[in-house]
């Protein structure tokens, strides 16, 4: 826990630090994967656990409420990006886990819903979840799109997934804290594309 020994002005210097290490290729390549799959009306699944899990629940509702104009959502003509938090669904989490075991609660949702060609953005601070692994193998195999978001090493999820958002740090309260701000920069660039804005402005 970095904060329990750096002060503040240590600890901003140290996110600052780490935001310069991004690999910026990674960033522009998960923004890509979900614009695409807005594109080809294809579904984004988002899990993880603990603070990844509400990393997975806020990006969905950010990805679902903000890819459009705020006064275009009333518009039922305009198509939407499809997504999903399958950290939200705790009823199913709870029967899953209890009845068969908590390894299973990703998997046997994304077992459900996924079809070809669909994009699941996994998140492991460690990368060595079992239950994001588990439905990560199983998305691989059956010809969805994954991306791992991960930390510290990456763990087997860094090498698993097809593509890789990486913090290459030992601390997970600011590998969660970058993951969500970068976030906000793909949320951004998706934005963006859809609506012909910025610097996607035609």
């Amino acid at each position: 826990m970095l904060g329990a020994s750096l002060d503040i002005a240590a600890y901003i210097d140290r996110f600052k630090a780490e935001l310069d290490k991004l690999d910026q290729d990674q960033i522009k390549g998960w923004a890509d994967l979900v614009y695409e799959a807005y594109e080809n009306g294809k579904f984004v699944y988002i899990f993880g656990n603990g603070g990844s899990g509400c990393n997975s629940s806020h990006m969905a509702e950010d990805f679902g409420k903000s890819s459009l104009r705020e006064k275009d959502l009333g518009d039922e003509s305009l198509r939407r990006l499809k997504v999903l938090s399958l950290t939200d669904n705790v009823g199913w989490i709870m029967a899953v886990g209890n009845d068969i075991g908590y390894d299973q609660v990703f998997l046997q949702q994304v077992m459900n819903y996924g079809q070809e060609g669909d994009v699941v953005l996994a998140i492991s601070g460690s990368g060595n979840s079992e239950n994001i692994l588990k439905a990560v193998d199983w998305s691989n195999r059956h010809g969805l799109k994954t991306l791992g978001l991960t930390g510290y090493g990456g763990g087997k999820l860094r090498e698993m997934a097809h593509h890789s958002f990486h913090v290459p740090m030992d601390d997970m309260g600011m590998v969660e804290s970058i993951h969500l701000a970068i976030f906000h920069w793909v949320l951004n660039d998706v934005f963006a594309r859809i609506n012909d804005e910025g610097r996607y402005a035609k």
